[in-house]
């Protein structure tokens, strides 16, 4: 297998656990009687505690001779985290289990995108097709799952989403490409380094740019099926309407991001698209729109996530000095799907509770505060 190949395998089986749990995750928390208010506090703290376990596990996982070795390790403690929620009795059993499982699951999004620059900066691929195959996964195992939720039990999510850990942990340990990183060295060296990059101006500016745009998906993934259902909308067709919403995604990242490239559109301009994109997208779905609108409204999701994603990885990228590429990236990650998200998910609960679809509102607001941060960047990266 290439290289490229085998870093779109590890993305396929990440993104099969994730086009499981990050939509229907509601719904089978709801299940085991989390109130809504404690299911967006349930799904919100292990996004805050990235502030903490983010830079963490990035200085840990730059301890090893080889990238994969984190990886293979934290899917092997995501596996055993879910099984453990999955099978256990009682809410604090259940939510300590889940809070492991999905902090293991969201480090390894950033260490599998560094390992994955650096293999398709050494091999010639673009970044974005592995990437996309694992948007691809995520169609197909949220239709799949949809599809099994609508006539079996909702434990069936825990026991397909501990089923792909494991299998992701076996991949990343036998085919992921080996690397031998070059930004090891002794743990206090590696935590200052990321103490420079927060007090950098322009890059802490970045993150809250990326961060506040990605963070306003936090009402849709927590409650939009919710919502949905409320609505008469059955699992399936809310299933087909993630898998919508990520079809478009693909097409973004396998066709217009490599046209976007050839013509010398910079990340800024695609990141201020998605911002706008996310304005016109919450708005519209505050106000509980028929189902024919939703549609269209999905397709967004191709600017206000796959543009600024890739935008957001790109800029990281440029501003990251020599040696500090993971924890950047790290720190890209804790403040877009960490501080940031994990914030408006802690608001969404009560908010959701209170007054419904209009809580999509707040996000709305926050795309703003994005949006009025990448203006700050204007002139400073192109």
């Amino acid at each position: 297998m290439t290289p490229a190949s085998r870093m779109a395998l590890q993305y396929v089986i990440l993104f099969a656990a994730n086009g499981v749990s990050l939509p229907f995750a509601g719904l089978w928390l709801s299940a085991q009687g989390f109130t809504a208010s404690q299911i967006g506090g349930l799904l919100a703290a292990p996004m805050l505690a990235r502030l903490v376990t983010g830079p963490v596990i990035a200085v840990w996982a730059d301890g090893f001779r080889q990238r994969r070795t984190p990886i293979a390790i934290l899917g092997a403690v995501a596996c055993l985290a879910y099984i453990v929620a999955g099978v256990g009795e009682g809410r604090w059993v259940q939510g300590g289990a889940w809070f492991v499982a999905a902090t293991a699951m969201a480090a390894l999004i950033p260490l599998t995108d560094v390992l994955s620059l650096q293999a398709s900066r050494a091999s010639g691929f673009a970044f974005a097709w592995p990437r996309g195959c694992g948007s691809a996964a995520f169609v197909v195992a949220n239709v799949l799952m949809g599809a099994i939720l609508s006539g079996a039990p909702v434990d069936s999510l825990i026991v397909f989403v501990a089923l792909a850990c494991g299998l992701l942990a076996m991949s990343a340990a036998t085919l992921l490409p080996t690397d031998g990183l070059s930004e090891r060295g002794r743990a206090r060296d590696r935590f200052a380094g990321v103490g420079r990059l927060v007090r950098e101006p322009v890059f802490m500016t970045a993150l809250i740019a990326i961060g506040a745009i990605q963070a306003t998906h936090a009402f849709y993934y927590g409650f939009s099926a919710i919502a949905w259902k409320a609505q008469g909308i059955d699992e399936r067709t809310t299933g087909l309407l993630w898998a919508f919403s990520v079809i478009v995604e693909i097409g973004f990242m396998w066709w217009v991001e490599p046209w976007r490239r050839r013509r010398g559109i910079g990340p800024m301009m695609v990141l201020t698209v998605g911002g706008v994109a996310a304005v016109v997208r919450w708005t519209a779905l505050a106000f509980a729109p028929p189902l024919i609108l939703l549609w269209p409204l999905q397709a967004l999701h191709a600017l206000t996530f796959a543009a600024t994603y890739l935008a957001g990885v790109e800029i990281i990228e440029r501003l990251a000095p020599p040696g500090q590429h993971t924890a950047a990236q790290t720190l890209n990650s804790v403040m877009a799907a960490g501080v940031l998200i994990g914030v408006a998910t802690l608001a969404a609960g009560p908010l959701y509770g209170s007054y419904g679809t209009l809580g999509y509102l707040s996000m709305t607001a926050l795309a703003g505060i994005g949006l009025i941060a990448a203006w700050q960047l204007k002139g400073r990266i192109s």
